[in-house]
């Protein structure tokens, strides 16, 4: 019998539940994030404490980004679940580690084709 080629649908049901499950705490940081950058909106400041204020809103600008790119990440992976090719590396085409997936739902590269990509 040749090696697996995709996952089950029970396997499929298990990944999207932990994407769901990342999916609700993304959004309730970028939320929290979002939250954040309003109450600073909100904040009358002196001349010396600008710097400091744009500082801190850069910085809880950029982790807003980074989850909204994230959250775009999971869904693209619920994407793939209901397109039955999640798990399948877009380098190699073969079927990514579960183990890697329940730790990178989002992956879309096997661990090699990872490796083999950092080395060029």
């Amino acid at each position: 019998m040749g090696a697996k080629t995709s996952y089950s649908d029970s396997e499929l049901e298990e990944f999207r539940a932990i994407i769901l499950q990342k999916i609700a705490i993304a959004e309730a940081e970028l939320k929290e994030n979002h939250d954040q950058l309003k109450s600073k909106d909100s904040v009358k400041y002196n001349y010396l404490e600008d710097s400091a204020l744009m500082a801190e809103r850069e910085y809880i600008n950029n982790q807003a980004n980074r989850q909204e790119k994230f959250i775009n990440h999971l869904r693209n992976a619920i994407r793939r679940i209901e397109n039955k090719t999640y798990g399948i590396c877009r380098e190699t085409g073969n079927l990514i580690s579960a183990d890697r997936l329940k730790a990178v739902p989002h992956a879309t590269l096997s661990i090699d084709a990872k490796k083999a990509q950092r080395k060029k």
